[in-house]
């Protein structure tokens, strides 16, 4: 009887064991699923946006590159009398030592220009071969640049040059015109793929994910297994079950991305998909995150805890009581052990990425756990500090003064919920944070917003990131990018912005805009080479320099043409800087020995009389240097109306 009492007890007690390790598994099995997948779009929104800025700041500076090449008068007056040194091995000969100097100076893999007259094709070994129409390999030419109205276009070819071993490279292409408009040739660079594929290849590789880089029809042009050369497309091999190519294709919102699931059968997560659109190259990143081993390793665990149940439910069938007890400690252990796996997967996935992690209730403005309490206690902030007032203390001990009240108004709990109640998912803020109260570096928060489903609460997970390095890159890089390399002066774009923006800052005040070209400056390269005629540029930009003062502006327009404005109180002065200038720009220049005498020709345009935007002060400075030029070079003209307007 005792027996019968006994065994009804343990399979009953077997019974609700069972009902209650299955119910810990399934839900442990989702609590690891949800975590899983929302650390899957984490991970991916922070990958895609790390790949985004390598990107851009890889491919900026050879469009940059391209673009100085394609303005350079030098190159001009070679295309346009090809015709007459067709023959002409030295005339080839220069225009290969220019080539080459911009392919050993930039290290790019290749340098290249194409004649629109002859359709020849030169690059740093000298003439390369002749373009033939029909040919597929000269696509790129005769159907991309020549019928197309882009100024510059970016294409993934092979590289048939002598000694690339057709090479598949991402080539830079910008037609060059002349005064006139009409089309002289197409010159560029070239950076092999395998700088581009091997980025996406350690992205993948870290993070177990899929990066492509696709143009606007979807064909891949980067990715580690495929290049624009084999004319792959993405949403034929993939990426397109739910019918998202339109939806891709057409995100083209600058600085932010594009993010989705596309469902597997059951409604379940099945890949995690997000794309951003890189303006400067018209091509689209596209990363993608497959659920297959999330899946596959969870359902492994799974079983692994089925196996168990059944091993203890045996155990407890022979030992009675006892087992039933060592049972119940399993079941603690057990479910702490897998709240830390899930702890340390997280804690692994972010801890590469971030410095520090902290939870925040915003419905209760308090810290969410202990870590970051003793954070707050860290900083000063008394045991118990409400939130609010703890975020205070940090903005005032440890950020620059000019973040403080940005970082207050990001993060304070009414503006927390302000925001969550607009829809939004996440929040960030770049500024500069101390450690030692004197020397700054920067920081990025990134906030995401949780509503707790248990008690309806709002929280807040906040990830900090050390994104020093990428903000000194990225200030170099806009730094080169505004700069002309050779002689330090601002580049044609940069000076019309900036010209640009001092009109429009300072409506009605008078200016004076100066047009420089250096008279007869092709006579120093034809005598003494390029290397030669650079040292002239450089040291013609250097004596502007020291003419013109800290506010004042100076760049260089094009290859021996520079530009200058400044603000002036009186008209008369205008005339009297121009003299000043004409006297300090005539001089013998010398280097290694040889010398040559170098003069400036100078157009002028005042402001507001001539004009009052960029463009006709330009034009009118043109006009006025196209004068001094016919008249006898070597002086300065001021334009006024009755001059007819030229070209030079």
């Amino acid at each position: 009887m005792k027996e019968r009492i006994l065994l009804k007890t343990n399979l009953l007690v077997c019974l609700v064991i069972v009902a209650g390790f299955l119910m810990t598994a399934v839900l442990s099995y989702r609590a690891n699923y949800s975590a899983s997948i929302e650390n899957i779009e984490q991970v991916s929104a922070l990958t895609s946006e790390d790949i985004y800025y390598q990107i851009n700041s890889i491919l900026t500076k050879p469009v940059n590159i391209s673009l100085t090449m394609a303005n350079d008068s030098l190159l001009k007056d070679f295309l346009i009398g090809e015709n007459s040194h067709l023959d002409d091995q030295e005339y080839t000969q220069t225009l290969q030592e220019y080539l080459n100097t911009y392919k050993e100076k930039y290290q790019y893999d290749s340098v290249f220009l194409v004649s629109a007259a002859t359709s020849r094709y030169y690059n740093f070994n000298g003439l390369d071969r002749v373009l033939e129409q029909g040919d597929p390999e000269n696509f790129w030419y005769y159907d991309g640049m020549l019928k197309s109205a882009e100024e510059c276009s970016m294409n993934v070819d092979n590289d048939e040059v002598d000694g690339a071993q057709n090479a598949i490279t991402v080539f830079v292409n910008c037609k060059i015109k002349d005064d006139g408009g009409s089309l002289l040739g197409v010159v560029g660079v070239g950076v092999r793929l395998t700088t581009l594929q091997d980025i996406l290849q350690t992205y993948q590789d870290d993070f177990n994910m899929s990066a492509y880089l696709i143009d606007s029809t979807g064909i891949i042009e980067v990715s580690p297994d495929y290049s624009g050369y084999e004319q792959v497309n993405l949403f034929e091999i993939g990426c397109d079950e739910q019918g998202q190519k339109q939806q891709i294709l057409s995100w083209k919102e600058e600085g932010s991305a594009l993010s989705f699931w596309n469902s597997g059968q059951g409604g379940q997560e099945q890949e995690y998909i997000v794309a951003r659109y890189l303006p400067e190259l018209q091509w689209h990143l596209v990363v993608e995150r497959d659920t297959g081993a999330l899946i596959e390793s969870l359902n492994k665990q799974l079983a692994i805890t089925v196996a168990i149940i059944i091993v203890i439910l045996a155990l407890i069938l022979l030992l009675i009581t006892r087992v039933i007890r060592r049972f119940n400690m399993r079941v603690v252990q057990l479910a702490k052990s897998v709240e830390q796996e899930r702890q340390s997967i997280f804690e692994k996935a972010t801890g590469q990425l971030f410095e520090d992690i902290y939870e925040l209730d915003i419905t209760h403005n308090r810290p969410a756990n202990r870590a970051t309490e003793e954070y707050f206690e860290k900083l000063g902030a008394p045991p118990g500090t409400f939130y609010d007032k703890a975020l205070r203390i940090i903005a005032e001990k440890q950020i620059k003064e000019e973040f403080r009240q940005g970082y207050i108004d990001t993060f304070l709990p009414e503006k927390v919920l302000q925001a969550y109640e607009q829809g939004k998912e996440s929040l960030q803020y770049e500024f500069q944070i101390t450690r030692d109260g004197k020397h700054y570096y920067w920081m990025r928060i990134t906030a995401r917003l949780v509503k707790w489903e248990s008690d309806q609460t709002l929280h807040m997970l906040v990830y900090r990131q050390n994104i020093d390095a990428e903000k000194r890159q990225e200030q170099k890089m806009l730094q080169l990018a505004q700069t002309d390399e050779m002689t330090g002066l601002l580049t044609k774009t940069a000076t019309q912005r900036r010209i640009e923006r001092m009109l429009a800052d300072e409506p009605g005040e008078s200016f004076a805009f100066f047009i420089f070209d250096i008279d007869h400056f092709k006579q120093a390269n034809d005598l003494y080479g390029h290397i030669y005629g650079d040292s002239v540029i450089q040291a013609f930009a250097k004596t502007l320099q020291e003419h013109f003062r800290n506010g004042d502006i100076v760049g260089r327009i094009g290859g021996d043409e520079f530009a200058a404005f400044m603000q002036i109180r009186e008209y008369a002065f205008v005339e009297k800087k121009a003299r000043e200038l004409c006297a300090a720009l005539s001089h013998t220049h010398t280097w290694n020995g040889t010398g040559w005498h170098v003069s400036a020709s100078i157009g002028i345009a005042l402001a507001p009389r001539d004009g009052a935007d960029f463009d006709t002060l330009y034009r009118h400075a043109d006009t006025a240097l196209y004068e001094t030029k016919k008249r006898s070079r070597g002086g300065f003209t001021l334009y006024h109306d009755d001059m007819e307007e030229g070209k030079h």
